[in-house]
């Protein structure tokens, strides 16, 4: 028996950008942190370090899936359906978003009694609970309830941007055309300027990046296919060339993330549900790619759940004295459970939150 097609690249890519995201705030925040650093300080270095340029890949993933489904959309030439769009889209973020969310918000309480830490915050407002709610708190100058939720306000933002761009051109060459001068300006002026990091414009450079590569190979109509490509030999022209006043590396990043999902994004396989008949070589791969289809899946429940398990991490470490001596042994050890328990946590909200969910829309 066997399910759908599934991409092996995509899935390794949001399975692989969640992780290092991941391991990125465990190697940030509290007392655990630093302890590790003392055993394995340049593994810990760079992922603090670097660990957050995995924000790339997820938005040059989140802007080459957008257009993938927006381009299979119903007319979205009529305003109510594009509104219908950007709401759906919505919808899908919102519930375990809002699940994790609250699970964050008791952790916190909890880690507040034995963590005096500036990472674990005041204790949140009903204000600020309503701004996280419609995706305000950045724009409103509000605290973020976990480390991470930012990217789910910038995630939609960006998808509805884009709605709205399709249905404003008369065709998909316009809106190509559109995105060279919006990624260029984002890519050299305002994605270096903290200014605009609450907004759109922030991102779009490596947002825009994902839909071209979409458009470059997947698109049916070869003229589209050509104008993406010439855009996407101008954008990374523009990016060599701006490399030699400054060196940007998450521009790199970004354009080589979309380079290989134009070459590679769309290597198929199946995801396999009896596998005794195969061989035993066989079937290793099989489980590996498995296991890569299953961290995928759930990659975004990780990302939303893995700073309540940061914050059970240090309160566990500080309040049962273990902090007091500064093994960075066992403040590994507890980082990797954490992870395991974020990862297992994350399936529990794959399975009855987020799955579930998709059941809610117009």
């Amino acid at each position: 028996m066997q399910s759908k097609n599934h991409f092996l690249l995509v899935d390794f890519l949001k399975t692989f950008a969640a992780l290092i995201i991941i391991l990125h705030h465990f190697s940030s925040y509290g007392q655990i942190a630093q302890d590790a650093h003392s055993l394995l300080p340049g593994i810990m270095t760079w992922l603090f370090e670097y660990g957050r340029y995995a924000v790339q890949i997820f938005l040059v993933m989140g802007g080459y899936l957008a257009a993938q489904s927006l381009t299979r959309a119903g007319d979205l030439k009529n305003p109510q359906t594009v509104l219908k769009t950007i709401f759906n889209r919505y919808l899908r973020l919102f519930t375990p978003y809002v699940m994790a969310l609250l699970v964050t918000i008791a952790c916190a309480w909890v880690a507040r009694f034995w963590v005096q830490d500036e990472f674990v915050g005041e204790s949140e407002t009903l204000g600020q609970f309503l701004a996280h709610l419609f995706f305000l708190q950045g724009i409103l100058g509000l605290d973020s309830i976990s480390a991470g939720v930012w990217y789910v306000a910038i995630d939609w933002q960006l998808y509805a941007i884009l709605a709205i761009m399709l249905s404003m051109f008369p065709s998909l060459r316009s809106l190509i055309w559109m995105l060279l001068p919006l990624c260029v300006a984002s890519l050299l002026y305002f994605n270096r300027d903290g200014l605009y990091e609450n907004y759109f414009i922030y991102f779009i450079g490596a947002y825009g990046l994902g839909v071209l590569a979409q458009l470059c190979k997947n698109y049916p109509d070869q003229s589209v296919n050509r104008s993406a490509k010439i855009l996407m030999l101008t954008i990374g022209l523009v990016i060599i060339i701006s490399s030699f006043q400054q060196f940007w590396l998450r521009n790199i990043l970004a354009y080589i993330v979309a380079i290989a999902l134009i070459l590679f994004g769309d290597w198929a396989y199946k995801d396999q549900k009896q596998i005794h008949q195969r061989p035993q070589h066989q079937s290793k791969v099989h489980k590996l790619v498995n296991g890569i289809l299953w961290g995928s899946r759930r990659s975004y429940c990780a990302f939303l759940i893995h700073f309540s398990f940061v914050l059970l991490a240090n309160t566990l470490y500080i309040g049962w004295g273990m902090s007091q001596r500064h093994d960075g042994a066992l403040a590994i050890a507890l980082i990797f459970i954490a992870l395991a328990s974020s990862w297992a946590t994350a399936n529990l909200l794959y399975r009855w939150i987020e799955v579930p969910s998709r059941n809610f829309k117009l």
